[in-house]
């Protein structure tokens, strides 16, 4: 009896030792960069495999640590019978340590172990925009005067794994970021700077940490009338399609009433007079507003942009565009700007 008594003893503590185990190996990190460049944006992701989950597992980092990930909730993603949830970290430039990960899940409590991550320098060079990304490019442009010496250009850029906060240019002016919006890996914002009046192209390099090589990204620094620009709301490659539509119910004006001549069919008349309206349309003069003296003129229609001027007495102009509590004007020839609702005349 008392031999039975030991087997089934140590197949008790087998069969314990075996589900703590198990518990253990559930969740592992699938990958953790061993190093990792000064300011660079990276991924850690932890993979529950082969286990199906019913409800999504809680992640805390060591709150004792002062890394902690960009997002307390990890992007998830289910492939097949394993789930990956993927921290998005930012490097500073000190080797940086992943602190210990508590997880809860269906099947108890877990936890991994802290990791050190090492930093690497990145040599500098001087076109370097200070940005590390898997990929980056400019999607939108726009060119205004700033003053009679410089132009400003915006661009509108989007990029993954990206430290866009950080971006910016040396022997320029002036230049910033504003309007950060990130979404895990991927981020957008809109970047501004100032430049002589003589340059025809901005031109700059980014890291790309896929490739392991700096990358090129070029604008063409041409300024484009403000009554089309406006149009665009930075994108001014919309202003050809502007053109086209004008074109294009110039022709069909033409067309309806010369078939109307030699058909005499009042269904081309019809149309010839439709056309006309929708091209009058498009040279509608823009709705003036008053702007006070002292207003400030806003670069981005942000909260949180840079003045790029004040308007030094009250002013008359055009409204070219409107976006969330902000007006779009032309303060002088080619300065173009937004300024805040609270700013207009008071009626």
């Amino acid at each position: 009896m008392q031999h039975l008594r030991s087997v089934w003893l140590f197949i008790t503590l087998t069969l314990a030792y075996t589900t703590l185990l198990s518990a253990q190996n559930e969740f592992k990190y699938s990958y953790m960069p061993k190093k990792v460049y000064e300011n660079q944006l990276f991924a850690v992701t932890v993979i529950a495999s082969g286990v199906e989950v019913k409800s999504k597992p809680q992640f805390t980092f060591d709150s004792s640590s002062e890394t902690q990930p960009l997002f307390k909730e990890p992007l998830s993603i289910q492939n097949g019978p394993d789930s990956f949830y993927t921290f998005y970290f930012k490097a500073s430039n000190v080797d940086i340590r992943i602190p210990r990960l508590f997880i809860s899940s269906e099947s108890g409590e877990h936890s991994l172990e802290p990791n050190t991550i090492f930093i690497k320098t990145l040599q500098q060079r001087e076109d370097f925009c200070q940005v590390l990304a898997a990929d980056m490019k400019v999607k939108n442009s726009q060119v205004s005067n700033y003053d009679e010496k410089s132009h400003i250009v915006t661009l509108s850029i989007e990029a993954f794994e990206a430290n866009l906060e950080d971006m910016q240019l040396d022997k320029v002016q002036e230049s910033g970021i504003e309007n950060v919006k990130r979404d895990f890996a991927k981020v957008e914002a809109e970047f501004y700077v100032v430049i002589p009046v003589e340059e025809k192209l901005l031109k700059f390099t980014y890291f790309n940490t896929i490739k392991e090589q700096y990358e090129f990204l070029e604008v063409p620094v041409e300024v484009v009338d403000a009554s089309v620009t406006t149009q665009s709301d930075l994108n001014p490659k919309e202003d050809s399609f502007e053109k086209l539509k004008k074109y294009t119910f110039m022709s069909l004006v033409g067309f309806f009433f010369i078939m109307f001549l030699f058909r005499r069919d009042f269904f081309y008349l019809v149309f010839g007079v439709v056309s006309l309206i929708t091209l009058l349309t498009f040279y509608i003069p823009h709705k003036k507003i008053c702007v006070k003296q002292g207003a400030p003129l806003y670069i981005l229609p942000t909260q949180t942009s840079t003045v790029s001027t004040k308007i030094d007495q009250k002013l008359d102009t055009m409204l070219l565009s409107e976006r969330d509590g902000f007006k779009k004007v032309e303060y002088k020839e080619g300065v173009i700007g937004w300024i805040k609702n609270e700013d207009l005349c008071d009626n």
